[in-house]
């Protein structure tokens, strides 16, 4: 039963609860009541929580931007959904009225299922109610989803993938970005997969090109969504950052090759089949043998290679050895001409640089 607007304080759950970063689409006055039967939630459904317990995750990011330290008793309004981080938890999008988990800060709660023995246990809520309109249904994150929209044929669109999850992956898509910017391209910063979260949103913003991610096109998370849906909020957040002008899109694919997701796009997908080239992050030189293999029993190569190996000369020299693929770290993905170097015969937009000045990058000199 829906408890309607004169039952509860409205004023309350837009002033004083947290919203989190993955409501930032949602018309906080489509809001108009509570339905106490949390147990059916289903991922992307609004839940207002109470914190009960203060334990991994301390703060929550707000849909503003920014990180709010939590404190007993606060009030937040998470997204129910599942998560999958081989590092911090895996979590499935199930809650009840006798408590729930907070699985990610970004605003995904649930129950946990596994965590990384680092971990501490996930701060505990209090499941108070699903937000519901004024015709009494609950509000999910998908019904403000950006429409679907087509990639023009002229978009060039380059993949990041990783050996694994903190592998560099997002440094190295933010840099790439960047770079590209800095060579005269209009650029789209674009998270298809993973888990809501103001991170890598807000590190495509700082390296100046426009940020999207699958939380525009409705999804919480994309752990254990259909991939037919995964492949149309790729579709659709390509396809809307060329309609606002971009010429690239660089795609960071969360976590590593062996996530079920990702293993999915790899292997045959409408996302695989419309990515130009990919850039690979790796922590080591094992990694980049295994990944590039991994890619190869696909039908695919990476350009070049980056991640937390361009930190070390001797783990590069060893993959460089081993692959023979380009490796860039982030100071040549930041530079135009270094950049340019690697990406010029991928790009399906007419070349409208000057050539660049010859210019040694990590394992790779280019002329």
């Amino acid at each position: 039963m829906t408890i309607h607007t004169h039952d509860f304080d409205l004023t309350m759950l837009h002033l004083n609860a947290k919203w989190a970063f993955t409501t930032r689409r949602v018309n906080h006055d489509d809001v108009a009541g509570l339905d106490p039967t949390v147990a059916l939630a289903v991922a992307g459904d609004l839940v207002l929580c109470e914190i009960t317990e203060i334990n991994q995750h301390q703060k929550i990011q707000l849909a503003s931007g920014r990180a709010a330290t939590s404190y007993l008793g606060d009030k937040v309004v998470l997204c129910v959904g599942d998560r999958y981080a081989p590092d911090q938890f895996e979590g499935a999008a199930r809650i009840t009225a006798d408590g729930a988990d907070l699985l990610a800060g970004g605003g995904v709660v649930g129950t946990m299922e596994n965590a990384h023995a680092r971990m501490a246990e996930p701060t505990k809520l209090r499941p108070i109610g699903l937000l519901t309109d004024h015709a009494g249904e609950v509000i999910n994150i998908a019904r403000y989803g950006l429409p679907q929209t087509p990639i023009p044929d002229h978009v060039t669109v380059i993949g990041v993938f990783g050996a694994s999850m903190n592998a560099g992956k997002t440094t190295a898509a933010v840099s790439l970005a960047h770079g590209l910017s800095r060579a005269g391209f209009s650029v789209a910063g674009v998270k298809a997969t993973g888990t809501g979260a103001f991170g890598d949103y807000n590190a495509f913003q700082d390296a100046g090109v426009c940020a999207m991610d699958f939380t525009d096109a409705g999804m919480p998370t994309t752990y254990r969504m259909p991939m037919e849906r995964i492949e149309k909020g790729f579709e659709t957040l390509v396809g809307t950052a060329a309609a606002n002008g971009a010429d690239i899109a660089v795609v960071e694919i969360a976590d590593g090759v062996f996530q079920q997701e990702t293993r999915e796009i790899l292997a045959g997908s409408s996302i695989r089949d419309r990515l130009d080239a990919i850039l690979f992050a790796t922590p080591d030189a094992l990694g980049a043998v295994g990944g590039t293999k991994v890619l190869a029993d696909h039908g695919l190569k990476p350009f070049a290679m980056s991640g937390k190996l361009t930190q070390s000369p001797l783990a590069m020299a060893e993959a460089r050895i081993a692959t023979g693929i380009p490796q860039l770290s982030r100071e040549d993905l930041c530079t135009p001409a270094a950049v340019m170097a690697v990406v010029r015969s991928i790009l399906r937009i007419p070349q409208r640089r000057m050539e660049p000045e010859p210019v040694l990058i990590g394992s790779l000199t280019a002329a």
